[in-house]
């Protein structure tokens, strides 16, 4: 079975309510066996449009991946992120 990724750029617009997404997330992260690989260190942006923060999460397969992110755990922290910067999320089976 593959593994998948998480791969999310963002762009922190209100660190204190992207705090309560911070905190509640690894909840979800936890439950599914997801292991964190890049977050917010540093970067070089080559093309494209690009943020401040970068993400790249791994996880066991696509499946729980997709079901991490469905979580009601990852849905309710979720809510926080929605109003505190710009995200771009998108999860890719690895090979």
């Amino acid at each position: 079975m593959a593994k998948a990724y998480w791969i999310a750029h963002v762009t922190v617009t209100d660190p204190d309510n992207y705090s309560l997404y911070a905190n509640g997330a690894p909840k979800a992260f936890e439950k599914y066996g997801a292991k964190i690989l890049a977050r917010g260190g540093a970067f070089e942006q080559l093309e494209g449009k690009g943020h401040t923060r970068n993400v790249v999460i791994e996880f066991a397969s696509m499946q729980d991946a997709l079901n991490c992110y469905h979580s009601k755990e990852y849905q309710s922290a979720k809510e926080h992120r929605e109003n505190a910067g710009i995200a771009e999320i998108v999860i890719v089976e690895g090979v």
